[in-house]
C-alpha cells in the first residue's frame, strides 16, 4: 500500500490534469497513489487518467457537481494511504517533491503540513506576475508560505496534506470559500501539529488572465469575513491591509486632485518598491512591470470584497449563521 494518497478535485481541466500527471511520473519517490475526482465536469479527463495508469497508480472517479471540498472528501473515502496530499489540478510537481516531503516527515513528523508555490519557467508572464503578487511580503505579508510571515502559517489546499488520524478525528473539508483555512483552523484546534515544509513546493499556475485573477481575489476578501464570523478572534492585522490599501489609495488620489499632487507620493513609493522587488525576484523587467498591475488587482479586489462583506455582514448585521451557510452550499 502506498504511504501517500494524492487527491485532486477536477472540473473541466483536461490540459492541466495532463501536465500534473506528467510531472508525477517523474517523481524520484513513487510511494503514492493518485486519486482524481471529477466533480461533474462536462469535459472529463478519464482518458488522461487511463493514459498514465500504466506508469503511476491512478484511480479515477466521476461524481455529480457538488464542489471541490466534497470532491476532496470523496477522494479521501477511496484512498488507501496513511497520509493525504491535496493538489489543485493547475499544479505541476517538482520531481523531488515526495523525496523531500518523506525526508522532512521522518526528521520532524507533523500531522498536517503545507508547502509554498513557485512559478515554473513555462508559465506565461502574466502567471509569473500573479505568482509574485500572491507570494510577496509586500502584497500578502508572506502568509502564503513565504520565508517571512506576518501571521501563523496556514496550509493552503493547492499544496497541503494531513494524516489519516486527522481525518478520523475531525473529518474532511467543508464546502465553503477558504475551505483550506477553515480546515487548518480545525486541525489546530483539535491539537494536531502543523508546519510549513518549504522544500515541498509546487509550481502553481493560478489564474491565466487578469479578470479571472480579480474575481478570485475578490472572493478571497469576502470569505475572510465569513471566517471571522465562524472563528471570532481569527482576524489579524495583515488581513485588513488590502482594505486599508483601497481606502488609503482612494483618499490619496482624491487629495492629489483637490489639494496637491504630493498626496499621492506614498502610493507611488509603494508601487515603486513592488516594481523593483518584482524585477529582482523574477529577473525580468517585463514581469516586474506586470507585477504592478497584478499587485494592484490583488490588493484592490481583495480589499473591495473584504469591505463589502464587512459592511453587509457585520455592520449591517446581515451575516447569517455560518453553519447554516455551509449546509446551504452543500445543497442540504
Amino acid at each position: 500500500m502506498p504511504y501517500f494518497s494524492v487527491i485532486v478535485p477536477v472540473y473541466n481541466r483536461i490540459d492541466e490534469v495532463h501536465d500534473l500527471l506528467e510531472s508525477l511520473t517523474h517523481q524520484t519517490n513513487k510511494d503514492f497513489e493518485v486519486i482524481l475526482v471529477e466533480d461533474g465536469s462536462t469535459e472529463p479527463c478519464e482518458t488522461e487518467a487511463k493514459q498514465y495508469a500504466d506508469i503511476i497508480d491512478v484511480k479515477y472517479f466521476y461524481k455529480s457537481n457538488e464542489g471541490r471540498s466534497i470532491a476532496r472528501n470523496h477522494g479521501i473515502e477511496n484512498a488507501s494511504g496513511e497520509y493525504f496530499i491535496f493538489f489543485d489540478s493547475d499544479c505541476v510537481i517538482p520531481e523531488n517533491y515526495f523525496s523531500e516531503l518523506s525526508k522532512r516527515l521522518k526528521e520532524n513528523y507533523t500531522d498536517c503540513f503545507g508547502g509554498p508555490d513557485a512559478a515554473h519557467d513555462s508559465f506565461t508572464d502574466v502567471q509569473k506576475a500573479i505568482n509574485y503578487s500572491m507570494t510577496s511580503f509586500l502584497t500578502t505579508g508572506g502568509i502564503r508560505g513565504g520565508k517571512v510571515q506576518m501571521e501563523k502559517f496556514v496550509p493552503r489546499s493547492f499544496n497541503m496534506g494531513y494524516s489519516r488520524k486527522v481525518w478520523e478525528k475531525i473529518g474532511g473539508f467543508r464546502e465553503m470559500f477558504s475551505e483550506d483555512i477553515d480546515m487548518s483552523t480545525r486541525v489546530r484546534q483539535a491539537g494536531f501539529s502543523i508546519q510549513l515544509i518549504r522544500e515541498a513546493y509546487v509550481y502553481h499556475k493560478r489564474r491565466t488572465s487578469l479578470p479571472k485573477f480579480c474575481r478570485q481575489t475578490y472572493v478571497f476578501g469576502m470569505s475572510r469575513i465569513t471566517l471571522k464570523l465562524l472563528y471570532p478572534g481569527s482576524m489579524k492585522l495583515v488581513h485588513c491591509m488590502p482594505a486599508a490599501f483601497v481606502i488609503g489609495s482612494a483618499a490619496m488620489i482624491i487629495l492629489s486632485i483637490l489639494w496637491h499632487w504630493y498626496a499621492i507620493l506614498p502610493l507611488a513609493v509603494y508601487l515603486a518598491a513592488v516594481w523593483i522587488t518584482a524585477i529582482i525576484s523574477t529577473r525580468s523587467f517585463k514581469i516586474g512591470t506586470l507585477a504592478i498591475a497584478t499587485s494592484i488587482i490583488q490588493l484592490g479586489a481583495y480589499g473591495c470584497g473584504f469591505i463589502k462583506a464587512y459592511v453587509w455582514k457585520i455592520l449591517l448585521g446581515h451575516g447569517r449563521n455560518i453553519e447554516e451557510e455551509i449546509l446551504i452550499r452543500k445543497g442540504k
